[in-house]
Formats: structure tokens, C-alpha cells, sequence
């Protein structure tokens, strides 16, 4: 099968197209025919010797890649809840190697749920690893109906998603983004949209009972002060700093970073949820598998809108 090794930390040119053998599978596991795959920031950063490349460096061959949809070709004899021929999608062994770059991947059945059949295999590889972050963040905020969110960067992969979910839980959600990006961010039924190049920030003072920081670095010490005193702050692009854990102290607010986890039960949550038309997938841009690079660069631009698949 074609699999990207990853040869060394670096630019696109890292990321090598090689033919190795198909993988065997354990009795709790399924071999995937990819359909599709998603190309998440932690990819891009993972492939620059950041994101979780400390905990894959001695893995070999370093395959990128957690986001998966496609068909069953094997099942484990311990597999119960899938067959050959059935249609799948999960974020795979995340935060561990996911080998998701390849034409086959090996997948805990406990990882999966069954694609709704009223999606499309992008659609599905879409919402895996941003979907399943806004799902598990969302929860673990404990975000419920009457409350006021705020979602940074709402046209993204994970801002799309968290936008749509938290008003489905009722709730009053206020998007953050660029003005080329309104209507987009709008169409997803923001209460309210604020330019994030601008000051509008300084209007909700004091006002949110979460915010969900998808940006990191100093959006954290910017958005603070945005949040009630016994609110709640969740970053997951960076880990607070001594001076960020200290001002979250000051101001009353619960800061902290949160990493997704794999989760089949949670897939099954968002299966349903996906089903239903509760919560759509954007997919701004579709290319061929042979043009992995072009989507690492399409991510490294910072400028995407939804998500960047990868078709097989």
C-alpha cells in the first residue's frame, strides 16, 4: 500500500510517499480501506517536530495522521460492533500514532462509529479529530442552556463545530473571526460576531461563562478577562504559562488546556448528531492523496475555513 513516511521533522518536503506493506490487525482491531482523510493544525505541527512529534520521534515508519473514513476490509475475531463492508470513520489512537496517511489503516474498534449514510466519506473524515475537541470540550466545560459561550476563531475546523454544538445545547454564542468571514460564521448562528482585528472584544468585559480558546499564545491573557469570575477558560492549542495561570487566578476564572482523546462513544454521539443535520461538517477544500503537501500548506497558512480533506 502507498503510506507518507515522515523522514525527519520539517517542511512539506519531509513527507515522503512510500510503498510499504499492508498492516496486520489484533483480535480488537479493524483494517480500513481510507476513503477519506482529515488534515488537522496538530498535523502541520506534529510534521514540524512540534505538536506531539516528542511522544511518536522513535516511532518507525513515522506515519502521520488520526482522521479517517472508509470502509471495513478486516475485522479483529474480538470485534462485535463491525463486519467487513461496513462504512466507518474515527480519530484514530489519538494522541499516539494514528498512521492515518496510508491507503490502509489499523483502527481499535473502540475508536470507530459507523458513518451516517446521509454524509459523504469527506464529510465524515471532517468531523474526527475537530469535532470530537469541540464535543469533549464543550462537555468537560459543562456548557448547558442560558449560558453566554465565546468561540475564537469560529470559522475554523474546531470553531465551526463548537459553534453549532453549543447552540444545539441552547445556549448564547458569540463567534470571533474575520470580517471576510462573516456571513460564514453568521450562517452558523452566532448571537453575535465580533471582528477579532478589532476592539469589539472589550464590549463582553466580564460577560461569558466560557470561552473557547483555539488560538493559544497571548489569546489567552486577551480573552481572561472576558470571562465571569467562576467561569471557565479552555485552551487547546497551548498549555497555560505561569503568567497566563496567574491572571486566570486573579480574575476567578477555572484555566487550563485540554487535549482531545479517542473516543468510539463519543463518535456514536456525533454519528447521531451528524444523522440528524444538527451539525454539518464544512468541507472548503478536497484534494487528491499524491497532493498531501498542498493541504499541509493550506493549513500552514492559517486561513482556512472548515476543513482540508484528503481524498483517496
Amino acid at each position: 500500500m502507498k503510506a507518507y513516511i515522515l523522514n525527519e521533522p520539517g517542511d512539506t518536503t519531509q513527507l515522503q510517499i512510500k510503498e510499504i506493506a499492508i498492516p496486520e490487525i489484533a483480535g480488537d482491531e479493524v483494517l480500513i480501506r481510507v476513503k477519506a482523510i482529515s488534515i488537522n493544525p496538530v498535523d502541520s505541527k506534529t510534521r514540524q517536530g512540534k505538536g506531539i512529534y516528542g511522544r511518536l520521534k522513535e516511532e518507525s515508519p513515522l506515519i502521520l495522521g488520526w482522521d479517517v473514513a472508509g470502509i471495513v476490509e478486516k475485522a479483529g475475531a474480538e470485534v462485535k460492533d463491525f463486519k467487513e463492508g461496513d462504512e466507518v470513520f474515527g480519530m484514530v489512537n489519538f494522541p499516539g500514532h494514528g498512521k492515518a496517511y496510508a491507503e490502509y489503516v489499523v483502527a481499535p474498534a473502540s475508536h470507530l462509529a459507523l458513518k451516517p449514510q446521509n454524509i459523504s466519506f469527506e464529510e465524515a473524515a471532517a468531523a474526527t479529530l475537530a469535532l470530537l475537541t469541540a464535543y469533549q470540550v464543550l462537555k468537560k466545560a459543562k456548557v448547558q442552556s442560558s449560558q453566554k459561550v465565546l468561540v475564537h476563531a469560529a470559522a475554523g475546523g474546531v470553531g465551526h463545530f463548537a459553534v453549532q454544538l453549543a447552540k444545539h445545547w441552547g445556549t448564547y454564542v458569540i463567534g470571533t473571526g474575520s470580517e471576510k468571514n462573516h456571513d460564514f460564521i453568521v450562517g452558523l448562528g452566532v448571537d453575535e460576531f465580533i471582528d477579532y482585528h478589532g476592539d469589539q472584544l472589550d464590549t463582553i468585559v466580564g460577560h461569558v461563562d466560557f470561552a473557547f480558546d483555539t488560538i493559544g499564545a497571548e489569546n489567552i491573557i486577551r480573552s481572561l478577562p472576558l470571562v465571569k469570575r467562576g467561569g471557565t477558560l479552555i485552551s487547546i492549542p497551548t498549555g497555560l504559562n505561569d503568567e497566563q495561570k496567574q491572571k486566570a487566578t486573579e480574575l476567578g476564572v477555572d484555566a487550563y488546556f485540554y487535549l482531545v482523546e479517542s473516543s468510539g462513544e463519543d463518535m456514536k454521539e456525533i454519528a447521531e448528531l451528524l444523522s440528524q443535520g444538527i451539525v454539518k461538517a464544512h468541507v472548503s477544500k478536497v484534494l487528491p492523496f499524491e497532493q498531501m503537501a498542498e493541504a499541509h500548506q493550506a493549513i500552514d497558512s492559517g486561513r482556512t475555513v472548515g476543513k482540508i480533506i484528503v481524498s483517496l
